[in-house]
């Protein structure tokens, strides 16, 4: 397998750290809202990543944090008239529900930030001991001269990133580049006791803080939207390598923005959609099939057509599912014989190739080309003269390969296999009613879904033909 590790600038074998065990940490959300689809995007990403994984046989531990306390937890409770933990409780309830909606699997551990001061405030007090932050006034800021390596991260020396980077005005800093870690109570905000005074930590530590706690001085894998490459994971760097001395995480990987409409995704332009919008007209397979039908380092678009264009392409593969679980019902035959195990032995190499595709950087997009040409080739091999058991192990193997995308998981498709019966039932009274007009509209337009209709001695039964 192999990762395209964003610290290196190419791709590298994967060699994690305990043989069969990963340790993967990904930057979660800020709960003052309800997640949108570029947040959504990352969230598919590497749950699809933690997914196939584990379908490689690895034991992952995947801890994906709640930010709750920072200056967007306090504005939008003060807005709100509620307390900031008031806050972040009611959106990680939110979370929860749209990520479930979404077939992301839970983490093993959804660590919030303002579980850890303890730990964050002794993460600072080992900082200061060692030289690389300092206290002014109950502020702490991060010494970045003093981390050698600042910036390996960005490829960017410490000159060139402050050159282009947008800092924060404090005359007090020692250099324009330090950043907090320790932010001094001001009036109203929630805030912890420390040796510093009244404060709570910046969002930088949090991070750092609860991976070394959770999974340890290194980690296997770091991950989250290619926006946090610079600042955030730049400076969890530099905090946790100044503490232990080690590499904090052996891959980095990131994922591209969503573009909406071949535009930016912005309030500003109107063009900011949440997950619970786009669940409100689309199911979660759909979804996911457009998020994965890129690679992951790519921006893609996202568009109404493309999400149409999405729902007829997962239509199509369950449609496959459906035709065999017809068939599980019609056929008469039982168990295989061996003409059917050889064709079955034949389906691995689909198998074969989606591991393939899979361990070159988690290539999504050829995934699940293989799962259209799998899905393609037992509908033209696996029929009425089929057995049951035939069937059943071929639906499995589609289902096998949907797993690690998050798709293609669940029984027939109860809201589409309604609506064309209920067309079949409509083109069957028009039949009688000798309304050929209607009828034939009914079947060409079945017919450019793909879908062609078959009288059987049960009746009409709808077929997908690729």
């Amino acid at each position: 397998m192999r990762i395209y590790n964003t610290l290196t600038k190419q791709k590298e074998e994967f060699i994690p750290i305990i043989p069969g065990e990963v340790k993967m940490y990904v930057c979660g959300p800020t709960v003052y809202n309800f997640f949108h689809i570029g947040n959504g995007r990352t969230f598919i990403v590497f749950d699809s990543i933690r997914r196939y994984l584990e379908y490689r046989g690895y034991k992952v531990t995947f801890i994906q944090n709640f930010t709750d306390i920072d200056d967007k937890m306090i504005n939008k409770a003060n807005d709100e008239g509620v307390t900031v933990k008031e806050l972040g409780d009611k959106y990680i309830k939110e979370y929860y529900e749209d990520a479930d909606a979404l077939q992301i699997e839970r983490a093993t551990v959804n660590p919030r930030a303002t579980e850890y001061i303890e730990d964050i405030i002794k993460f600072i007090e080992e900082l200061i001991e060692a030289g690389f932050a300092y206290d002014i006034d109950g502020d702490v800021y991060y010494s970045t001269k003093k981390f050698s390596n600042y910036g390996k991260l960005a490829g960017q020396n410490l000159d060139d990133l402050q050159a282009g980077a947008r800092i924060s005005v404090d005359e007090r800093k020692k250099d324009p580049m330090d950043f907090a870690v320790w932010k001094s109570q001001k009036p109203g905000e929630p805030s912890w006791e420390s040796p510093w005074g009244l404060g709570r930590p910046g969002w930088h530590i949090e991070c750092s803080c609860m991976a070394k706690k959770l999974l340890g001085d290194t980690i296997d894998i770091h991950a989250g939207g290619m926006d946090l490459k610079f600042p955030h994971h730049e400076n969890e760097i530099a905090q946790s390598e100044a503490i232990t001395g080690k590499p904090f995480a052996h891959y980095w990987i990131h994922s591209a923005f969503v573009n909406v409409d071949n535009k930016k995704m912005s309030k500003s332009l109107n063009n900011f959609f949440t997950a619970r919008e786009i669940l409100e007209e689309y199911d979660a397979d759909t979804v996911r099939f457009l998020m994965l039908s890129g690679h992951y380092r790519i921006q893609i678009n996202f568009t109404k057509e493309l999400l149409d264009s999405a729902k007829a392409s997962i239509e199509r593969l369950y449609n496959g599912i459906n035709n065999l679980e017809n068939l599980k019902e019609e056929v008469n035959k039982k168990i295989m014989d061996d003409e059917e195990r050889s064709y079955l032995k034949s389906l691995d190499k689909y198998r074969e190739r989606f591991v393939e595709k899979m361990d070159d950087d988690f290539n999504t997009a050829d995934a699940i080309s293989v799962l259209f040409d799998l899905t393609k080739d037992i509908n033209n091999n696996v029929n009425i003269g089929s057995s049951v058991e035939l069937c059943k192990e071929s639906e499995a193997l589609i289902r096998e390969l949907g797993n690690p995308l998050g798709i293609l998981q669940n029984h027939i498709k109860k809201d589409l296999e309604a609506e064309i019966q209920a067309l079949i039932d409509k083109r069957q009274k028009a039949r009688k009613d000798k309304d050929f007009a209607l009828s034939d509209k009914i079947r060409d337009d079945l017919k450019n879904r793909n879908i062609v209709l078959e009288d059987t001695p049960q009746g009409v039964r709808w077929k997908h033909i690729n």
